[in-house]
């Protein structure tokens, strides 16, 4: 009996000590498929937070819906900027409301007077009347990031607006009626231009809005220029488009009319001549900007970053604009900003005294 009990008791002595070494092994099998198992269970969840962020980003990019969108451009290049945002964005339904800068505007006001405005995008022709809204506090403040290539003295410190294009405002002439090719604003106050010469109207456009607010704060000029130009018969038409029309047609053998119209009729085979005029040209930006109440935020960010982006800044030269971006040239025909003597005056006195200066135009031109 003792020597069966002394057996037993090495017995269970013996298996105590085996299971006390399998426990404490430091590579158990019990141990390595714990740390397999712990790992293998970080590694699940790390992908799966990995994938719920990753949708969370493809969805807050996810741009889509409509967008209206109001310009001053002329209707076949705001159809071409809208097809190249739509070839990035396909998602998103743009609505054109096109005519001239002053009635884009007043409809924009009367929207206002309505309650309800609907533009969610503004492009019209210069920052004094994106001043003019800022004032009304209408404009959403976004710092694009494609405003690194965008000049300083051309984008709102409140980033309200910024420039998308250089657009100067210079003379053009019928080279089958005109063969003495003119180099000064002169010749439209001169006897050969009498009855000649024809100019857009500020009550319409932006840009010749513009040209009058600093026309007559330039020295050499002022409100004597103008009323020169009434006595010498100056026609006051309302856009760019339709005096640019009347000199191609002989109609007219000068104009005073925006640049990028004249190099495209002129490279087109029309008989026409751009002229940069010696004093100096006044140029417009054609800002782009976001409306306060506009109810597709993202659409609107993502259009004002296309066409500050490189690409779409390519496309306005291709366009036959001058860009605004840094390091793309300007289309043949046309001056880069760098070689342009660009006339200005203070932007706050402009944007202040618009509708004075409009009046006073009316005044002396009849209209």
């Amino acid at each position: 009996m003792l020597k069966k009990s002394m057996i037993a008791l090495l017995m269970s002595i013996l298996l105590i000590l085996l299971v006390g070494c399998g426990a404490n092994q430091p590579n158990g099998h019990n141990n390595s498929n714990s740390a397999a198992n712990a790992k293998d269970t970080n590694s699940a969840e790390a992908p799966n937070e990995s994938e719920t962020a990753d949708s969370e980003a493809q969805q807050e990019e996810k741009i889509e819906g409509t967008l209206n969108f109001y310009t001053s451009q002329p209707d076949a290049d705001a159809a071409k900027l809208v097809e190249a945002f739509n070839a990035k964005y396909p998602d998103v339904k743009v609505s054109i409301f096109r005519s001239g800068t002053e009635e884009v505007i007043s409809k924009i006001q009367a929207e206002k007077l309505a309650g309800s405005i609907q533009a969610d995008l503004l492009l019209v022709a210069d920052a004094v009347t994106f001043e003019i809204l800022k004032e009304q506090d209408l404009l959403m403040s976004y710092q694009s990031k494609e405003l690194k290539g965008i000049p300083a003295e051309y984008a709102d410190p409140d980033y309200t607006y910024t420039g998308t294009k250089i657009i100067a405002t210079a003379l053009a002439v019928n080279t089958d009626i005109v063969k003495e090719i003119p180099e000064s604003w002169n010749v439209l106050i001169s006897e050969s231009a009498k009855g000649q010469a024809m100019m857009p109207g500020p009550l319409y456009s932006g840009a010749a809005a513009y040209n009058v607010g600093v026309f007559t704060r330039t020295e050499g000029f002022g409100w004597d220029f103008f009323e020169g130009l009434k006595a010498n018969d100056m026609v006051v038409a309302k856009g760019n488009g339709g005096v640019l029309k009347a000199v191609a047609g002989g109609e007219k053998a000068y104009a005073m009319v925006v640049d990028f119209l004249v190099a495209r009729a002129e490279q087109e085979g029309s008989p026409v001549k751009l002229i940069y005029p010696k004093e100096g040209v006044p140029a417009i930006t054609e800002p782009v900007g976001i409306l306060k109440n506009t109810r597709n935020a993202a659409a609107a960010k993502a259009f004002v970053d296309f066409i500050l982006s490189e690409e779409g800044q390519k496309m306005q030269s291709e366009l036959g604009y001058t860009p605004i971006r840094s390091g793309i040239s300007a289309p043949a025909g046309l001056m880069g900003i760098d070689e342009m003597n660009v006339l200005s005056a203070d932007i706050n006195e402009l944007y202040k005294n618009r509708e004075q200066d409009k009046e006073h135009f009316t005044t002396v031109f009849g209209e």
